[in-house]
Parts: C-alpha cells; sequence; structure tokens
C-alpha cells in the first residue's frame, strides 16, 4: 500500500491506516545500516586545545593579546643578551634566499634559443632583457619569470620553462645566501621590539601575552624536544613591578588548569636579558597526577637591556611551554607523538571504526532485486535447519520483466538445507574479525570475547549470500541467460561470504597480526530459473 491510499485509508478507518502505515518501512542500503552508517565530529588537536585555553585564561586575568615579531633581526639578540647572544644565536635559525643573478644575453645563448624552436628578433631579445633585468632588481616576482619570459618571446609558458632550463642554467644553479634575521626562538625577543614601540604609549600597568611559535635549532629531536614549539608568554609593565607579581599571575593562571600547590624555585640558567637572582622556575602539584611538575619561568627583565630600548619602566615577564601544558594535562609522554600522532603515534583503529569499513560487495541494485533478497532471508532463516533432500520455492513470478522461478534445494542425503556456519553473524573484537554462531556451544575464546564484548556489525552470513545471489540473478536476467545455479561451500575468507573489508582496515589487522577468522560450512544452493 502506497502512502496515498494509506492517507485515504485514514479518513474511514484511522487505527488500521496506521497499523498498515508500518508496512512502508523499507531497509536501508546496506552501506546505509548501522554500524557502517556512523556520524562523527570533528576531533581537534588536544594542542591546539590546550592553547585555547592558555589564551582564555590569560584573558580571564585582564591581559591584552598581542602579536609579536616573529623575524628578529641579529643585532637584537645582542642587545637583550649582551655577551651570551653568540651562545643563544648558536640556537636560531637564520633566513636564508636565493640571490638574483646577472643574467646575460649573448650570442651563444641567443643561438640555443633558437634551437630550441623559437623565432627571435630584436623587439624580442630586448624585451627578454628587460624582464631579466627586472627580476634582479626585483620587480619581476620569482613566481612571475616563467610568464615574464615567455611573454617576451611570445611563446606558451611551456616552451618559456623550456628556454629557462636549457639556455639559462645559472637560475637553476643558484645557492642560498645567508641574511643577519633569525626566527624568533624566544618569545622575549619579540617583546624587547614590541615594547619599545608601545610602552609610552598606554596607561600603565601594561599587561599583554603572546601565544605564538618559536624556533630553537635543537641538536636533535626526541621525546622531549621539537625544533618548533608555542611560547604562552606574558608581559607586566609598570613603574615599579616586583618579583611576587610573577608568582601570584603563575598561581592564578595554573589553578586554571588544575594546580592546587605552588613551589618558586631559583632558576640556575641565569639568562642574562633577567636581572640576577629574578628568574625562577615555577613548580605545579597536580592533585589528579599527584605529583609536582616544573611548568613556567618567569623574571624581571634587566634594566641593561630594557634601556638599549628605550624602555624605562620595569618589565616582568613570564613564560609557559603549551606543549609543556598539553603533555601534563594530557599524560603524554613524548612530545613528538603528541604533536605529530600522524607520524609518530602507534596506528590504532577503534573495533567502531573497523565496523565502519566492512561491507557487502555484492548488492542488488533494483528494487524487485532487494524484495528477492529479503524473501531468500526469510526462507533460509526459517528452513535452515530442514533435514535434506529437500527443495523450497523462493519466489515465482514476474521479476524485471521476466518471469522467473528461484527454488532453495539440498539433493544431498542426511545434511540440511544449510550448513551449521550460515547464520553466524560477524563481530569485530580487538582489532579481530570474526564469525560468531548462533547456535550451538562457542568453543574457542576469541569468539567467546566476541560474543560477550565485540561490536556486532549486524552481519549475518545469510544475509550477505542473499545480496550476492539476488545481484546474480539481477545479472542473469538481463544478460539474457535462462538459468544459473548458485552454491556456497565452506567459508575460508571475506570474499566467500560476499563481504569487502576497506584497504585500510586490512592494512591495520595484517600489520597488528590481528585476525580475520569466519571460516564455517555454509553449504547453500539456489537455483533460477526463466519461466
Amino acid at each position: 500500500m502506497d502512502k496515498k491510499k494509506i492517507i485515504k485509508l485514514a479518513k474511514k478507518d484511522f487505527e488500521k491506516a496506521w497499523m498498515e502505515s508500518g508496512k512502508l518501512l523499507k531497509n536501508p542500503h546496506h552501506d546505509q545500516q548501522h554500524p557502517r552508517l556512523r556520524f562523527t565530529t570533528g576531533k581537534s588537536h588536544i594542542l591546539y586545545d590546550t592553547i585555547w585555553q592558555i589564551r582564555q585564561a590569560y584573558l580571564q586575568l585582564g591581559f591584552q593579546e598581542t602579536i609579536n615579531p616573529l623575524f628578529v633581526e641579529e643585532e637584537h639578540i645582542y642587545k637583550q643578551f649582551g655577551p651570551e647572544a653568540p651562545a643563544v644565536l648558536d640556537r636560531c635559525f637564520y633566513l636564508a634566499g636565493l640571490p638574483r643573478p646577472d643574467i646575460g644575453l649573448g650570442m651563444d645563448k641567443i643561438e640555443k634559443i633558437e634551437k630550441l624552436g623559437v623565432e627571435v628578433n630584436e623587439d624580442r631579445l630586448k624585451g627578454l632583457q628587460d624582464v631579466f633585468r627586472g627580476y634582479k632588481k626585483g620587480d619581476v616576482e620569482g613566481d612571475d619569470l616563467v610568464h615574464d619570459v615567455s611573454a617576451s618571446l611570445e611563446v606558451e609558458d611551456h616552451i618559456g620553462l623550456r628556454v629557462l632550463e636549457k639556455v639559462f642554467p645559472e637560475i637553476h644553479e643558484l645557492q642560498p645566501v645567508s641574511s643577519r634575521t633569525t626566527l624568533r626562538s624566544h618569545m622575549t625577543s619579540g617583546w624587547f621590539i614590541s615594547l619599545q614601540n608601545i610602552h609610552n604609549k598606554t596607561k600603565l600597568p601594561l599587561k599583554l601575552f603572546s601565544i605564538d611559535r618559536c624556533f630553537r635549532r635543537e641538536q636533535r629531536e626526541d621525546s622531549s624536544h621539537l625544533m618548533t614549539y608555542h611560547s604562552a608568554s606574558c608581559v607586566v609593565v609598570d613603574d615599579e613591578v616586583s618579583l611576587d607579581v610573577g608568582k601570584a599571575i603563575s598561581e592564578s593562571l595554573l589553578e586554571y588548569f588544575g594546580f592546587s600547590k605552588f613551589k618558586f624555585i631559583p632558576d640556575e640558567k641565569k639568562s642574562k636579558y633577567y636581572i640576577p637572582e629574578t628568574q625562577t622556575e615555577v613548580y605545579g602539584y597536580h592533585p589528579q597526577l599527584k605529583e609536582w611538575i616544573e611548568i613556567a619561568t618567569f623574571g624581571l627583565y634587566s634594566p641593561i637591556a630594557l634601556s638599549r630600548y628605550g624602555i624605562d619602566e620595569e618589565v616582568m615577564n613570564l613564560g609557559v611551554g603549551a606543549e609543556r601544558i598539553a603533555m601534563v594535562l594530557n599524560q603524554e609522554s613524548d612530545i613528538r607523538e603528541m604533536v605529530y600522532p600522524q607520524i609518530y603515534r602507534k596506528w590504532e583503529l577503534s573495533d567502531r571504526d573497523l565496523a565502519t569499513m566492512l561491507r557487502i560487495n555484492y548488492y542488488p541494485v533494483t528494487a524487485d532485486g532487494k524484495s528477492l533478497m529479503e524473501n531468500i532471508i526469510s526462507l533460509w532463516s526459517g528452513k535452515a535447519s530442514t533435514e535434506s533432500p529437500c527443495e523450497f520455492n523462493v519466489f515465482s513470478g514476474e521479476f524485471l520483466g521476466k518471469n522467473i522461478t528461484l527454488k532453495a534445494v539440498e539433493e544431498e542425503s542426511n545434511t540440511r538445507l544449510l550448513g551449521p556456519a550460515a547464520k553466524n553473524q560477524v563481530y569485530i573484537y580487538q582489532g579481530n574479525i570474526v564469525g560468531v554462531p548462533v547456535e550451538g556451544k562457542l568453543d574457542d575464546p576469541l569468539i567467546k570475547e566476541a560474543m560477550s564484548r565485540g561490536i556486532p556489525t549486524n552481519i549475518s552470513y545469510i544475509e550477505a549470500l542473499a545480496a550476492q545471489a539476488a545481484y546474480q540473478i539481477e545479472e542473469m536476467v538481463v544478460s539474457g541467460m535462462e538459468e544459473i545455479k548458485i552454491r556456497n561451500t565452506i567459508a575460508r575468507s571475506l570474499s566467500d561470504i560476499n563481504l569487502q573489508l576497506d584497504n585500510v582496515a586490512m592494512n591495520y589487522i595484517t600489520g597488528n597480526n590481528k585476525e580475520i577468522d569466519i571460516r564455517g560450512p555454509i553449504f547453500s544452493t539456489l537455483v533460477c530459473k526463466r519461466d
């Protein structure tokens, strides 16, 4: 009954119409069934979650967000660190660039251009010289060089590229030349530059924070060191600032993350941009982790360094490593695994993930095919244990415009219509895919565990094989075949029961020595004939 008839019936007999409406429900396509059907939300990175929390904590403490310069000239390191600068610069990355060469256009090169099939004349050569002259002066961007060369020679871009490659090798042979500009290795380097420009333009006290990347040329990256990290740093600028300001900010900031007790210990490093004896390490006691953890460092900027930037006020600076807090809060032991899990962390797929990657392979396309599939499932489910020899009519009538008869048979004596494994259900447990009997004794420990603790995929062997049979009968009728016999014997692999596993899941299972065990006797036979 269709919807229009049900609505019409409801006007006469609502109860009957309501009951009939249940017949409108259709089974969704296999790929749209749970657990293959799954709606998930995106997953944020724990490092950026932590950065967001630090940002909120600073804002709640009344700090104004600032973006500090990322490119720092070498001279600033000397101004800030004094005699310590060479040691600091050893850990800095210097920026380098490719020089813009003088490119000549002699007769030898003109001849090479002509050998590439490019016609040249005085105007084109002058245009090419203008392009190279503009490139040297910086008027022509590197991204535009190929196009501009091609335009000057009045050729397609791929021809211009060939000219550059074959005639002007000096462009491809350029070597980078280092500048005196470094990538920021300490947020302090950026703070001095920023404060130089705003310290006397804002009412005091001035409270600023910045959370951004810093870069350090570590000897190697390991479980606790990366060459780039996020510094969550703040400064307080006033006519007078005591070290107690740093203690109070540390306490308030870390309480936001659940730390309950604090220790302040003099830092042995004694950086020269701090006043002696003010550089302090902050340790917080986390009640859940039950341990003291080094979290932050603060100190008062040296008046010597500040004077080089024309800053007369006093400045307290506190620095927190965002990665450090993220590791503590998430109990991570390796910074590489936390920041770059896609590279360093052991690959893991949950059973739920695997369940979404297992599907029925061949599935009927038409409404007739899907209906026939349901007929097969219904008969097999009800008659599976019938003693043989036996024969049952599954369907007889019009199918895709042709009359067919489909029968389920078992000609052998002293057996049953279907083998004992035909009713098995597929489960996933701890990365293993197993066929679980719905009847009989469970002897295998893995199958027992899968049955009690695993994830049911809601796929039975009967359902998967019925889908394949209906699909094959669709093909039989469309191709004009008169008869088809569909026989399934013993299941040894997923393909034997018409299942397909995504390559990602297969790689995970084989790479982690997990099992796919769906073995079992099916012994089903269907015979379909056109009438």
